[in-house]
């Protein structure tokens, strides 16, 4: 009984921060906004939703499923690793692209170095 409420809050809590990181990503106005949404909210949605099939999994069968453990740790793992490269790369093609700090709010600035 205690475990299926926590797996039904989990789900909950999941798919709004799912649906948060969501609309991050279709509303914010630049890409650095948008690698934001997904990378903190979407991932700490997905996140509660394995851990809710891990305990769900982990009552029904009386053992450890190693399964949503290595889905859960992958994901803490890679989605961050992901953004910090995605950041760096767009950051190196505005550099190569001569873009200005400002370009994007449309204020000018200096040239980057």
């Amino acid at each position: 009984m205690i475990a299926e409420i926590m797996v039904s809050l989990l789900l909950l809590v999941g798919g709004g921060f799912a649906l948060l990181g969501s609309f991050g990503l279709a509303r914010l106005p630049n890409f650095f906004m948008r690698l934001h949404g997904p990378t903190k909210a979407t991932t700490l949605g997905v996140g509660a939703i394995v851990v809710a099939s891990l305990l769900d999994v982990g009552s029904a069968e009386n053992e450890a499923p190693l399964h949503e453990l290595a889905i859960t740790l992958f994901l803490i793992i890679t989605a961050p690793v992901t953004a910090h490269l995605l950041a760096k790369a767009a950051l190196a093609e505005r550099r190569r692209m001569g873009a200005t700090r400002d370009d994007e709010a449309g204020i000018g600035g200096d040239k980057l170095k």
